[in-house]
């Protein structure tokens, strides 16, 4: 496979507008008492950092930042916003939350409309440009990607009976489908693969980070989800009947998003 470059150009107004919508989730979630939901967006913004700043620039070398710009700021905004809001919807769709659809479309019109927005009232300041190339790093995301997914697959395989079986395509379609709704995003708002004159550069990059990028994390965190789940609420209290791993995962399998009957996790 040829060198798969990710690249972004943006007015930095675009950095101010994205703060104030994440300000305005993060008090969303509080209002609506997600505290735990809150809580996996901002470790998981810092995880995103690490691996992004620790790993791809200080490690790889991947990361390049144009003139006059600060690599280390940009890159902990580009961490907070999507590592906070791609786990907070991935925590919303694995509990099954009553409101998804609500929650779903408040952050797809946000990075449809953001681009659009700074487009248009951004200023004379010079674009940010920031790009990683990707060839000393994807064989490794590919490992942790087929591993978890074999581990799932395993697992299914031993078990016949239905609700102890893990949902994959599930799974596969939360993992997928969000990392591949913030790049259609930024593509469809000039961000994504700005200056790359094939469109074929442009679709390869967004569907290999689609289908590798955040599905790759998709079985570990499910599994970090039941741990939590089965003892503590979301509300961040400890459940009043504690449960096996196991029968946490058969009572999410029951669980239905829109469901009448909302799971004590909920709570």
């Amino acid at each position: 496979m040829s060198e798969i470059i990710a690249r972004r150009q943006f007015d930095p107004l675009y950095i101010w507008l994205d703060i104030a919508f994440l300000a305005v989730f993060a008090a969303l979630l509080l209002w609506r008492k997600k505290y735990m939901t809150f809580l996996v967006g901002i470790v998981f913004g810092l995880v995103y950092f690490a691996v992004d700043y620790g790993i791809f620039h200080l490690v790889c070398h991947a990361r390049t930042i144009s003139e006059g710009y600060s690599l280390f700021w940009v890159l902990l905004w580009m961490s907070m916003s999507y590592g906070f809001t791609n786990f907070v919807w991935i925590w919303l769709w694995i509990s099954k939350d009553k409101n998804l659809f609500e929650w779903s479309l408040f952050i797809l019109c946000w990075w449809l409309c953001a681009p659009m927005l700074a487009a248009t009232f951004g200023g004379n300041a010079e674009p940010i440009v920031i790009q990683r190339t990707t060839g000393s790093y994807h064989g490794y995301m590919a490992l942790i990607l087929f591993v978890g997914y074999a581990a799932l697959i395993a697992w299914n395989l031993a078990h016949k009976d239905k609700g102890r079986r893990v949902n994959i395509l599930w799974l596969l379609a939360i993992g997928i489908l969000v990392q591949f709704g913030w790049e259609a995003g930024l593509l469809l708002g000039g961000i994504r693969s700005a200056g790359f004159t094939s469109f074929a550069d442009k679709l390869l990059t967004l569907v290999t980070n689609s289908l590798l990028e955040t599905n790759l994390g998709m079985p570990y965190i499910y599994v970090i989800f039941l741990a939590y789940s089965a003892r503590f609420t979301e509300r961040l209290r400890r459940r009043e009947h504690p449960q096996p791993l196991l029968q946490r995962l058969e009572e999410n399998n029951a669980e239905r998003v829109r469901g009448e009957e909302v799971s004590e996790y909920l709570a």
